[in-house]
């Protein structure tokens, strides 16, 4: 059993989760009652000032935050599944224990990529804010016509869990043609359930989607993988869908794309650099934009947030976390 001074949680959790983490460890527990972001020299401060640390997807520990003099932290239990906010480099140079939370917020982020995909292609919102703004004149023939979702081609830039999901749903539900590139993917029976087709190339899958949905890790090696030539690559009247993570796209290329019609439309839930967003972004009735709803229900928030107190707990008693990534 590890000696345990002071866990430090970066933002508010569901409240059944912060009691249950208070239950557990007591006074040694420091809730952010506030909810306000904590800052690069907060970060720094906690992990000189705390064993464990439970940051959420938006606290950047990059290199510099983690080459910090004295650090006394050694386990960080992210809440979210991503952890390209995380420098691993920097973390396993410093002895520090990285955890994540897969696999729970599946099905809500996959519910997401359906809203969103189905919110674009019919102008919900668009035609929502033509109601609210009371530009409404009443039915007629050629008023707001969107695109139909039955039955299109959804092309997955990756096909693991959350993509696999989506597939379920459109497939299963709107008796959409999947396609997917993934240059992992190893042949585990998923292309023959959703009689999905593969494509060795992005630029082939992107000229063959009427929706592209995007599922990929964000870091280094997807940084910008949607970029001006790919969006040149879509048909003019496809759709980009992303809820994986928002420097995957450049979100000036993308703007410019859809102001100039080289797509469609695209449906947002996460963004460079959020929660700024790119002004530009504002103004465009084809782009749906959702505050990072992916995981955003009650029952998922709580899973997740258990899910990191199971690993730290896991940790601190000597055992191998379940979802350690360092």
């Amino acid at each position: 059993m590890k000696d345990i001074n002071r866990i430090i949680v970066t933002r508010r959790w569901p409240e059944v989760v912060e009691k249950e983490l208070c239950d557990m460890y007591g006074d040694i527990v420091q809730l952010n009652e506030s909810d306000q972001a904590m800052s690069q020299d907060d970060l720094k401060q906690a992990l000189c000032s705390a064993d464990c640390v439970l940051p959420t997807v938006t606290d950047p520990f990059d290199a510099e935050v983690l080459s910090v003099d004295k650090i006394r932290c050694q386990f960080l239990g992210n809440f979210g599944v991503g952890y390209n906010h995380i420098n691993l480099d920097a973390a396993r140079a410093a002895g520090i224990v990285v955890t994540n939370t897969p696999e729970v917020l599946t099905d809500c982020t996959a519910d997401i990529a359906m809203t969103l995909l189905l919110m674009v292609a019919r102008r919900a919102g668009e035609g929502e804010r033509h109601v609210r703004t009371h530009a409404w004149s009443g039915w007629r023939p050629t008023h707001m016509r969107g695109s139909k979702v039955s039955g299109k081609v959804l092309g997955l830039v990756g096909f693991g869990r959350i993509a696999t999901a989506v597939a379920q749903r459109a497939h299963c539900g709107f008796g959409m043609k999947i396609s997917f590139y993934d240059p992992g993917y190893n042949d585990d029976g998923k292309a023959e359930k959703f009689q999905a087709t593969g494509y060795a190339t992005m630029d082939e899958l992107l000229a063959h989607s009427d929706f592209v949905s995007l599922h990929c890790p964000g870091g280094k090696k997807t940084y910008h993988l949607i970029d001006r030539q790919q969006l040149k690559t879509m048909k003019k009247s496809a759709f980009l869908i992303n809820t994986a993570r928002g420097d995957v796209v450049n979100s000036q290329a993308l703007i410019n794309a859809l102001k100039n019609g080289q797509i469609a439309g695209a449906g947002l839930d996460v963004y460079e650099g959020e929660p700024a967003i790119n002004d530009g972004f504002y103004d465009l009735e084809n782009a749906v934009l959702l505050p990072h709803l992916g995981s955003a229900s009650e029952e998922t928030r709580v899973a997740m947030g258990q899910r990191v107190v199971a690993n730290l707990k896991a940790w601190a008693n000597g055992e191998p976390p379940k979802d350690r990534v360092v």
